[in-house]
């Protein structure tokens, strides 16, 4: 049996604030198996893309153990946890986070010449090519549609063929058409590459395309039951 995707242990955020500390995170467990998907929902401000940042080791738990694919995340310096998201994790933002001043392709290129493949730019084009780009990879980010830059943004964390998928909230800034295609090419990329997705969203029709469904709320993590997921 392969590895977990994810352990969670007890883990735990705190940050200070002008009142005082607030406990954002107060001891969550969660395992999560290779190959599947997990929606994470809740309130605005229940921390769900504060835990998705400590998965990604973007943000540090005040707290617990967290291991991706068996690797100590809470032990690694910020150096070896850059390469570990190099090398293992694709991360998809609301507000896809393109580099403006370079092409669609120089984007998506970047991780992969940064991983020192000589291949890059072969693998960035087949890679627009199959989220439906083809014939944009000159344009800049500004000339691209929302969605299109979506898609460039979901490309680029796909083309180093991770292990993980990391999506928060990836159609906050889409309407409703252009989110239902983004939808449906982020999820026909994880079946593509056999990934592990953990998804945050305030969608529930679009937390119940996952495997799984994890709610986070005061601090705390409850599975609830698909029958009333579907129902809010």
């Amino acid at each position: 049996m392969s590895d977990p995707a994810f352990v969670l242990k007890d883990v735990r955020l705190s940050l200070n604030a002008k009142s005082g500390r607030v406990d954002i995170l107060k001891g969550i467990d969660l395992t999560v198996a290779p190959g599947t998907s997990v929606g994470i929902v809740g309130p605005s401000g229940s921390g769900k893309s504060s835990l998705l940042m400590i998965m990604g080791g973007l943000e540090r738990a005040t707290g617990g153990d967290v291991r991706a694919l068996s690797a100590d995340l809470t032990a690694m310096g910020e150096d070896q946890l850059a390469r570990f998201r190099r090398d293992n994790m694709g991360i998809v933002f609301q507000s896809f986070h393109l580099i403006p001043t370079m092409t669609a392709l120089e984007n998506v290129a970047a991780p992969l010449e940064l991983a020192g493949a000589r291949d890059a730019f072969d693998r960035a084009a087949a890679e627009l090519a199959a989220m439906g780009l083809k014939g944009r990879e000159d344009h800049y980010p500004a000339q691209l549609s929302g969605g299109e830059q979506q898609r460039v943004a979901l490309a680029r964390a796909s083309a180093p063929r991770p292990k993980i998928l990391l999506a928060d909230e990836p159609t906050g800034n889409l309407d409703s058409t252009t989110g239902a295609v983004i939808v449906e090419a982020l999820f026909d990329l994880q079946k593509r590459h056999g990934a592990t997705l953990v998804l945050v969203t305030h969608a529930p029709e679009l937390a119940a395309k996952c495997d799984r469904t994890i709610r986070i709320e005061d601090g705390l993590a409850t599975e609830p039951a698909r029958a009333k997921l579907a129902a809010e």
